[in-house]
């Protein structure tokens, strides 16, 4: 039995859904398009999405409707993948690391305040395997400081905090739906915005700076429109999204099972020498894509997993390291000591309560 630390899911439905999609030969943006923006409004009560073809551009396009330029400043944590950064660093805008909280992986507030100069303008905050940050918190220096706050929610689709979901607190939300995630198009995302108006500059910046909604075709048969700002190839297509489609189906099903193995995760590992659990608030939900502890001798741990086929592993450390974001900040304290000591077990749709018990087995016999 290998056990993997990844898994894709894909429904049974969707090879229908996809071959009705190839039998129409309609493979870009269309009905089906929208059709899958309506069903994750009625899946988890989104107020305003808009769909595109990954989390990156998500991202990306969120830093554009804010208005983020060259030599803005831009605070968000270094734990998290490099695409986070690298959005930053394609509006020519200067990226300013604040510290994690060692708990969690997530961003620090006090950090945030620590870090803020006359030139920051936005702040990205990372829920950390899924588990939401200390919005109340961030969101309060930002509203006054004039900050915007854009949500990296690549983890943590279907996660609340404080009775809200993730997607409709800050400025802006942005999903993927890459290969691994709970949900996923194959490859997607999504963004959601606070400003009902933003939802339709959204719209049209993902496809070129035209607005799709009310295009109409000349005599000629050329399509009517004039373009007066910059947009992008970011939109969804419709093979993604029936794929999209078909995996919702399930959705709400598959991550109660996942919250259903956390939980016996958290239950029989809590009393383990050697291992500290992450933080777990009660005012707050966590998608957990991840499931992540901090270890002592951390390789001897993920040899002991190996031999029994159980994959384990460090998930992203900080991404500071990377030349193109300046090298490693000795500043961050808190960052560093995660690096240190942070490992993740399988957690994912797969993992039934037999190979629960198994990890758990396996992991009590010390390492």
């Amino acid at each position: 039995m290998n056990i993997p630390i990844f898994n894709t899911y894909i429904d049974k439905k969707a090879n229908k859904y996809l071959e009705n999609v190839l039998k129409s030969t309609f493979l870009s943006e269309g009905k089906l398009v929208k059709k899958f923006e309506k069903k994750l409004v009625n899946s988890f009560d989104f107020h305003n999405i808009t769909t595109v073809n990954s989390g990156t551009s998500a991202l990306h396009l969120a830093l554009v409707l804010a208005g983020i330029k060259e030599n803005d400043e831009v605070i968000m944590p270094a734990q998290t993948f490099i695409a986070t950064g690298m959005v930053v660093i394609q509006q020519k805008a200067k990226i300013v690391f604040a510290d994690i909280q060692y708990e969690t992986g997530n961003i620090c507030p006090k950090s945030i305040q620590e870090k803020i100069t006359e030139k920051t303008k936005a702040i990205i905050v990372v829920h950390w395997g899924g588990y939401p940050c200390d919005m109340d918190e961030i969101n309060e220096i930002a509203k006054k400081k004039n900050l915007i706050v854009i949500e990296d929610a690549a983890h943590a689709l279907g996660a609340t905090y404080k009775n809200k979901i993730i997607g409709n607190i800050s400025d802006y939300t942005c999903f993927s739906f890459q290969a691994i995630k709970h949900l996923t198009t194959g490859d997607g995302g999504a963004i959601c915005v606070s400003d009902e108006n933003n939802i339709i500059n959204a719209k049209k910046k993902r496809w070129f700076g035209i607005n799709r909604e009310n295009l109409e075709m000349s005599f000629l048969g050329e399509r009517t429109y004039n373009v007066t700002e910059l947009g992008f190839k970011y939109h969804l297509n419709d093979y993604a999204a029936a794929l999209g489609l078909a995996n919702l189906l399930s959705i709400q099903k598959r991550l109660k099972h996942i919250e259903n193995i956390a939980d016996f995760y958290r239950e029989n590992l809590q009393n383990i020498a050697g291992i500290q659990l992450f933080e777990q608030k009660n005012d707050r939900t966590s998608a957990n894509w991840l499931f992540g502890m901090h270890v002592e001798n951390r390789e001897n741990f993920v040899k002991k997993l190996q031999e029994a086929k159980i994959s384990a592993s460090v998930v992203h450390l900080g991404i500071d390291k990377n030349e193109i974001f300046g090298g490693k900040k000795e500043d961050l304290i808190q960052q560093r000591k995660f690096d240190a000591t942070q490992i993740h077990i399988p957690i994912h749709y797969q993992i039934d309560m037999k190979k629960a018990k198994y990890i758990i087995e396996i992991i009590k016999k010390g390492w």
